[in-house]
Formats: structure tokens, sequence, C-alpha cells
């Protein structure tokens, strides 16, 4: 048992029984290096102090032997910490208050086993509340630099011999590619299909490699960065995101769903724009749905943020097996009028355009505007989409079969791109709304003709 903690059972707000089994720290197989790593400038934003919370759901197989299953679980995830050591010690600030490091000392992630009296078929569909699947992931970290531990697994059988996996990384030591990549070898050695010594790609720190020493300084600082700009909130728009009910909600768009959109997309755009890919069409057509449902002053200033890879747009390219923060914020803005009256081609594009601009030059201003805590993404007005349907979560196997489900712990305002079971090109679009603007979100997002 990890000190100061105990089994406990959980049943609120009409959440299903769930009773910790076991909780316990799990320190890496094999010895690791004992020192003091720095985070990088990009790991050491404000915004990032947070967890990322995945939960997996798999189907139930008759011949699984839980308890067998269970063990080899968790030696795995010893035998994953030790090229990953650094998920296995603790983050704290740096003395000089210039960022962010770890202090590997083996200190171990947090495994937990539960039961639950949940069923695979729950996850089909939208949770009721925000926090229905919270204790799926009993240990919630709100402050990884208290010396919380940075990485927390938790399966927990269910009542039809389902499982689910929730796992929470700290996200100032990882990016989403990065959890993808330790989660897909972490399951590889649970099922005994890869040794450590075969897998890659090779975990790779080299975090000052996005510090402002080693990029360089920008050579042009012409080039606007509006996702770190202030908008006038001229509606109360933090205060209903945080004083209202929000409601999740859940829809799935199949790959003829998502041609349509395309289409009308470039039916509503200009003659020269190329044909716009899933993501940009997607991306524009929730942004319009969500405003438009929101009931907005036509003069309030609206922005898209989503993440942008940069281990290829920075020059030279980061290594291959590079886990750390290796993104930038695209933004696209506009007002709640044109948006609504412009199409959805004209939304589309400004998405793309967002992403045109970020390329080397695009990146070292980042990292210069965000040294030191200077600057930080805005709130108001804005409404961020992750893209968790290009991760490789859906290829995470430990002996299970594949994920039937892939999503959040919590469902909450922040909009997530899933990937669906067996269906390569569709994706699931899942974000939470004040819950008076939940229907007609619904209807403008299954009517994108309206």
């Amino acid at each position: 048992m990890i000190p100061g903690t105990r089994p406990r059972q959980y049943q609120h707000q009409q959440a299903s029984f769930i009773q910790v089994k076991e909780a316990v720290l799990v320190t890496p197989s094999d010895a690791t290096p004992s020192r003091v790593l720095a985070l990088s400038t990009l790991d050491s934003q404000l915004f990032l102090r947070f967890t990322i919370e995945y939960l997996l759901v798999y189907r139930s197989r008759q011949s699984l032997d839980k308890t067998a299953t269970t063990t080899r679980v968790k030696a795995a995830l010893g035998r994953a910490l030790v090229p990953y050591y650094p998920l296995a010690g603790r983050v704290r600030a740096r003395c000089d208050g210039s960022g962010l490091e770890v202090v590997c000392r083996a200190q171990g992630a947090v495994f937990i086993e539960a039961v639950s009296d949940h069923t695979a078929s729950d996850f089909d569909r939208a949770p009721r509340f925000v926090t229905q699947w919270r204790k799926l992931l009993s240990l919630q970290v709100a402050d990884v630099l208290k010396g919380c531990p940075p990485l927390v697994v938790q399966l927990t059988w269910m009542a039809d011999g389902a499982a689910a996996l929730g796992v929470g990384f700290s996200h100032c030591i990882c990016d989403g590619i990065g959890s993808a990549e330790f989660l897909n070898l972490f399951a590889e050695l649970a099922t005994g299909r890869s040794k450590l010594s075969d897998y890659k790609p090779k975990p790779v720190w080299e975090r000052h490699l996005l510090n402002p020493t080693s990029l360089g300084s920008a050579r042009d600082n012409s080039v606007a960065h509006p996702e770190f700009n202030r908008v006038p909130d001229l509606c109360g728009f933090l205060s209903r995101f945080s004083e209202e009910r929000l409601s999740p909600t859940s829809i799935t768009f199949d790959k003829k769903i998502l041609n349509e959109l395309k289409k009308h997309a470039a039916s509503t755009s200009r003659p020269s724009e190329l044909l716009f890919t899933s993501f940009e069409v997607l991306s524009a057509h929730v942004w319009r749905s969500w405003a438009r449902a929101l009931n907005l002053p036509g003069n309030q200033i609206l922005k898209l943020l989503f993440s942008i890879n940069v281990r290829d747009r920075v020059k030279p390219s980061l290594p291959t097996g590079f886990y750390g923060n290796a993104f930038v914020l695209g933004c696209a803005q506009t007002s709640v009028k044109d948006l609504a009256e412009k199409g959805l081609g004209y939304a589309s594009g400004l998405v793309r355009r967002a992403k045109e601009r970020v390329g080397d030059e695009y990146v070292r201003q980042v990292v210069e505007l965000v040294s030191g805590n200077r600057a930080s993404p805005d709130s108001v007005g804005v409404l961020i989409v992750s893209q968790w349907s290009r991760l490789g979560l859906e290829r995470v196997d430990f002996g299970m079969g594949r994920p039937v489900q892939v999503g959040p712990i919590c469902s909450d305002r922040y909009c997530l791109m899933l990937p669906v079971y067996d269906q390569r090109n569709a994706v699931k679009v899942m974000v939470a709304v004040p819950t008076i603007s939940v229907d007609k979100y619904e209807y403008l997002l299954r009517n994108p003709y309206s």
C-alpha cells in the first residue's frame, strides 16, 4: 500500500460502485540512473501543469485469467519504467525559478487494482455527468509539484468481465505522442510480444533541444501569436463555463460524413482553396456548432486552439523517440458573427492557415515567449481541440485485445477527437457544453447544412 492510502469505496451522484483492492508503488525493475533532469521551456509552461488522463475499455474474454493478467500488467509497468525512468521520478520547480526538473531516484509510479459494477456497454455513450468515470482513476493528482507521482495506472475489472485501464501522465513530462509511445511499449511488455531491447522507438530525453539556447533567437518578431493575446470578455464567457452545469456529448463521424463535410466546406470556401483535410473540416464544424449553440454576442472574439506536433517542423528535426512536449498551439480566430455567417469553408480555411503558420521560426518565437512563463494561452472565447485519434491509443493491447473505447477519464470543456473501434477513418468527438446549450449543439453538429 502507498503510505497514507487505503482501499476506498465510491458511490456518488448515481455513479457505479467502485472498490480499490490494491494501491502500490511500482519501481523500475532494474537499476536506473539517479540524477536530476531538467525539463524544457515548453515542458515548464504553466498551462501544462495538469494530468493527461486516458481511459481504455477492453471487452470481456472468457479464457482470460484476471489474476494472472493483473500480475503481468504490474510487472510490465516495472519493466517499462526502466527506459522511461523519469516517469518514476518526482517533478519540482528549479531553485532559480526558471522552469521545472525531475528528481530521478526510482521513487515509483502508482498501480491500482479495482473492481466495479460497470459493464463495457456503459461506455458506448457519453457519461451522464462530467465526473461519472472519475474513480476509474482513483488517485487524482491535482498538483504534480507537491511530490505526487507523475504516472498513475489503474486496472478495473468490471461486472461483465470487461476491463478498464485508467492512466494518468503528468503533462509536463510528456505530450500525447510521448505518452502513447510509452503505453504501447508497456502493453507489448505485458503480452511478451516484444523484448525491451527490441522495442522501437527508444525513448529520448534531450529536453534542451526545445530551450531558447539550443533553438537560437527568433529572427522575425513580426509574426502574430493570437493564442497569447487577451480578448475582451463581452458575455461572461469564463463564468458560464465555471458556474453552469456542463453536460458531456459524444458524436461519431464516419468516413462518409467526413467526406460530405469536405464537399460542403469546398462549396463555401474561396476558389483558390485546396481540398481540406478531415481535421480541418471537423474541427471547424465543431467550432461553428459550439459557437452558435452558446448564443454569444456577434462581436465576441473566439479562438480555436489545437496542438501542432513540431518534431519535424523544427530544424534540425527532433530525434525519433523524443517524448517531451513537442507541440505548439495553432490558433484560428474570428468573431462569432463571421464564424456563424461565413460558412464551413471560411472556418476550415482559418484552421488551415493556423496550421500553415507553424514552422521553425514560429516555434523559436513561441519558446522565447513562454520562457520564464512570460506568456500563456488566453481562456476567453476559447475552444481547445485535442486530436487523440492520431496518437496510436487504439493499438494499446495488454493481451485483452484492442480497446473498444478510448477516451478521457472526465469529459470536460476541452474537445477531444477520439479513435473509433474497427473504423479506421471514423472520429468520435467528445466535449462537455453548458447543459442549456446541449440540444442545440447536438442538432447543429448532426445537421451541418442548417
